[in-house]
Formats: C-alpha cells, structure tokens, sequence
C-alpha cells in the first residue's frame, strides 16, 4: 500500500489484479435473474388481463343472449340473439375478439351456457419454453334467461 493523495492509503495495483472482472460475472447473473422474474411477470399480467377481460366480454355476451332469447324460445329469436352476444363480445375485445372461440351448445331454454377459448398473447424469448402453463383461457359463463310473466 502506497499513500498517496492527501496522506490516504490506496492499494497497489498488484494487489486487485487477481479480483479483476469479479464484479462483472456477478452482476451478469443478477441482470439474468432480475430479467428472467420480469419477463415472468409481464407474461403473468398479460394473462390477468387477458382473462379478466375475455370473462368480462362472456357474461355480457350471454347476458345480452338471454335477454334476446326472453322475447321468444323459437330457433330463429334465440339464433340471432346469439349472434346479437357474440358480435358485441367480438367488439368489447376488439381485434383479439377475431381468435375468440365461442360455444353455446350447452344452453337451454332456461339457462344460456356460453363457453369461451382463446389464447392468450404471450412473449417468448429464443431458448424458452413457447409454453408456461397458462397460455389458454377457457371460461363457461352461465346466464338465466328472465321469461315476462
């Protein structure tokens, strides 16, 4: 150790020549990490909101099926009032409507039962699995159809 520079000791260059470059490698694999638990969370969010609002854009599609279905149980009244649910949950989703899939088949003349499945949007990077286990969302939403007495 040498002093130098108002009497303040400083250490000489031989002794950190072995420590060179230490700090680097650390930090390399913190930013990996930190990166890593980020990319996590983003994917995690989109797939909150993915799913929040594909259930949202559901219970309004089927509530507005069975509010068109009340009028009449004939096939043609309860058809188009599908059609009437699945056009305005295609346009509450906007162009992720356009990958929606819908499914009515288990309704009833009492009850409207929709099923809905999409994918939902995810990042990948090269070297990850394309899948993290909640890629898909798949949600049945069940309405009673109000008849006017």
């Amino acid at each position: 150790m040498t002093l130098g520079n108002g009497g303040r000791a400083r250490p000489a260059r031989g002794d950190l020549a072995h420590e060179t470059g230490a700090g680097l490698i650390g930090a390399m694999a913190g930013m990996t990490v930190f990166l890593a638990f980020l990319l996590f969370a983003v994917q995690l969010l989109m797939n909150l909101h993915t799913s929040s609002m594909v259930t949202s854009a559901a219970y309004e599609a089927a509530r507005v099926a069975a509010g068109g279905s009340s009028s009449g149980h004939d096939v043609a009244s309860v058809a188009a009032a599908r059609q009437r649910g699945e056009q305005r949950a295609r346009t509450l989703l906007g162009r992720y409507g356009e990958q929606v899939r819908f499914d009515w088949s288990a309704s009833t003349d009492e009850v409207v039962v929709l099923r809905v499945r999409a994918s939902s949007p995810r990042f990948t990077l090269p070297g990850l699995p394309a899948r993290l286990g909640f890629d898909d969302v798949d949600r049945t939403v069940r309405v009673r159809v109000e008849d006017l007495r």
